[in-house]
């Protein structure tokens, strides 16, 4: 008996930053691959400032040790991939964001909005750039 896959993010939004609530890691992971799209992951834990965080995305991205401030992380996230070429689409998961007196709620909706900001720049590429996050 074999079961019919179903499309896991054809009810989400092409372009979009929200919560990963109901999704599963490894799931997104999988239909990245189905999709032929990156799957670009960061654990971000053990990151207790804004700093730490940009640092543990940049490095689990691989982007450039250059990327250390959020004008950088933008860049990176736009211009240097798309210098790269034709893309396909992301799948980007934010694992355990930290909510500490040094990177709190603000800190975290600022850093979002450098996302949020990436997705519309692939939007207007017609590039799926769906990013999920969770929170510590």
């Amino acid at each position: 008996m074999t079961e019919e896959k179903i499309d896991l993010l054809a009810g989400t939004a092409p372009n979009m930053v929200e919560s990963i609530r109901a999704f599963h890691i490894p799931d997104l992971q999988a239909e990245a691959a189905k999709t032929g799209q990156h799957f670009l992951y960061a654990y971000c834990l053990e990151a207790e400032t804004r700093l730490q965080v940009i640092a543990k995305i940049a490095a689990s991205f691989g982007f450039p040790k250059t990327c250390r401030n959020l004008d950088a992380l933008s860049d990176c996230l736009t211009d240097l991939i798309d210098q790269a070429g034709p893309q396909s689409g992301f799948v980007i998961v934010l694992e355990q964001l930290p909510d500490s007196p040094k990177f709190d709620k603000e800190a975290r909706e600022t850093l979002l909005d450098v996302f949020r900001d990436a997705a519309d720049f692939w939007a207007e590429k017609k590039v799926a750039f769906r990013v999920f996050y969770s929170f510590e």
